[in-house]
């Protein structure tokens, strides 16, 4: 689904690029990446690095993990309480864009203003659309679900994308960079095992959310959304919910139509926050998910904790 105007990712005019023509090289804001494995971070010792820069963290962090020290990421969304789809790029992002060998978006209409500012600097840079790289689309009279790093297969996929094109931006350290993709989704393997697993035992029973984030997690894990589309659409689009539809989203915790509730703690709100309580006053586990890496942890630790959750939250 696409942020309506009031919750766009605005691009914010102001201060001529100029004046920032003398900040430092651009670097990871995020701060939460893994090392990569120490064949990628040896054959740094030489030459300069690869500017990598990601809308997310989520994708910084995971060309660090493929990238290692050859790469010198710049994420622009990286606060954990912070609602991404209310972020205001900047100057200073059109400067880190305008110098980058590599560009990540997620596209899908999450992150348009990456596509703005590559137009208007006149970059270079070789870009990757995740979502158009996924291959996902709107269904049939729906809307797109545009969270695909939630998705573990284009995830894995994404991993050797990244890794060519890290290559060709270094053909010297290829190799390194296809063994760390190859690492890091050996890593991917038992979250898609443990989703087949919650599959086997839960598949079709209920769930709520708040917005579609998760969902490419939970519809792999063989669980049913509950939740009324006009619910979560206007959640996501910061919009109001009717009061017919907010009281069919809580009658799903007060009859217990649901397991579990899966709720994106970065958008709360007023009435996300009715239908957090009516969960727990109903005795039913509310499963906390966000849009970008939790401090301290790096993609595996967060998709391997969303998982456990999951499964833990439907094993009460």
């Amino acid at each position: 689904m696409h942020p309506s105007p009031s919750r766009s990712l605005a691009l914010v005019a102001g201060a001529s690029l100029a004046l920032l023509a003398g900040c430092g090289s651009s670097s990871d804001s995020g701060g939460d990446g893994a090392p990569a494995s120490s064949g990628s971070a040896s054959a740094s010792a030489s030459g300069a690095t690869i500017s990598v820069v990601a809308s997310t963290n989520v994708y910084g962090d995971i060309v660090k993990q493929i990238g290692g020290a050859r790469t010198d990421v710049t994420s622009i969304i990286s606060d954990p309480d912070q609602d991404p789809h209310s972020y205001e790029a900047n100057t200073r992002n059109q400067l880190a864009l305008s110098r980058a060998k590599v560009v990540i978006e997620n596209g899908g209409g999450y992150d348009d203003f990456v596509d703005r500012m590559l137009k208007s600097s006149g970059s270079s840079a070789e870009v990757i659309n995740v979502v158009k790289f996924s291959g996902k689309t709107a269904p049939k009279g729906g809307e797109l679900n545009e969270h695909v790093w939630y998705d573990f297969p284009t995830v894995a996929r994404l991993a050797d994308d990244i890794a060519a094109v890290l290559g060709r931006a270094d053909p010297k350290d290829a190799a390194a960079f296809t063994a760390n993709a190859a690492a890091f989704k050996s890593r991917i393997a038992p979250l898609e095992a443990q989703e087949a697993q919650i599959k086997k035992e839960h598949g079709g029973e209920g769930i709520g959310i708040t917005e579609p984030v998760p969902l490419y997690m939970t519809e792999a894990s063989g669980l049913v959304n509950k939740t009324p589309e006009e619910f979560s659409e206007a959640v996501e689009e910061g919009s109001d919910v009717s009061p017919r539809v907010l009281r069919e989203t809580l009658a799903l915790y007060s009859d217990k139509q649901v397991k579990a509730l899966v709720y994106n703690a970065q958008t709360s709100g007023p009435q996300t926050e009715k239908v957090q309580k009516a969960a727990k006053a109903a005795g039913i586990p509310v499963v906390p998910v966000t849009e970008t890496l939790p401090d301290g942890k790096d993609y595996l630790a967060w998709m391997t904790a969303n998982v456990d959750a999951l499964a833990s939250a439907l094993a009460k």
